[in-house]
């Protein structure tokens, strides 16, 4: 049994057969269009964004198995805004404005991945990536809403996640 892993980089539901999943695969006697809809399959949630997938195969028995990572905190918040990427002068040009209900959904999908120990703090790290590409919440800077945190104004709102 000779277990192979291999990490690709892909767009969110538009995996294909040709570079990167292709040549790695498709040498080893792999079906690669049976990998690449499962993967699609998988990653249609995450259209347009990169999202990294670890595919694990066994190139005895051809059995495979598809992991599918988180994507990058600042594609989540694009995303959500609907945007390519962040702001190129983010101290003075501004890209677009969340709601707080957007931050903490992308918070709790970060989560597993961040070191936060608290939803809060979690919270707390989104906005900071907010703050890096030029995105605003509520109409404020991202750093208000951090004191407002720390502050204890948004705890009602939290505490209903």
């Amino acid at each position: 049994m000779v277990k192979k892993t291999f990490n690709f980089i892909i767009n969110g539901g538009e995996a294909t057969a040709g570079p990167p999943i292709g040549p790695a695969l498709g040498p080893l006697g792999f079906n690669v269009m049976i990998i690449v809809n499962k993967i699609n399959d998988l990653t249609k949630d995450f259209q347009g964004m990169r999202v990294p997938v670890k595919v694990t195969v066994d190139t005895d028995t051809k059995e495979f198995d598809v992991e599918v990572g988180i994507p990058t905190t600042a594609a989540l918040i694009a995303k959500e805004l609907g945007i390519e990427k962040g702001s190129q002068s983010p101290g003075s040009q501004k890209v677009g404005d969340l709601n707080i209900e957007q931050i903490i959904k992308i918070a709790k999908i970060k989560r597993p991945q961040l070191l936060s120990k608290s939803l809060k703090e979690a919270i707390k790290e989104i906005l900071g990536t907010c703050v890096s590409m030029g995105v605003t919440v509520e109409g404020k800077d991202p750093r208000e809403i951090i004191r407002g945190i720390n502050s204890g104004i948004y705890n009602d709102i939290i505490n209903k996640y």
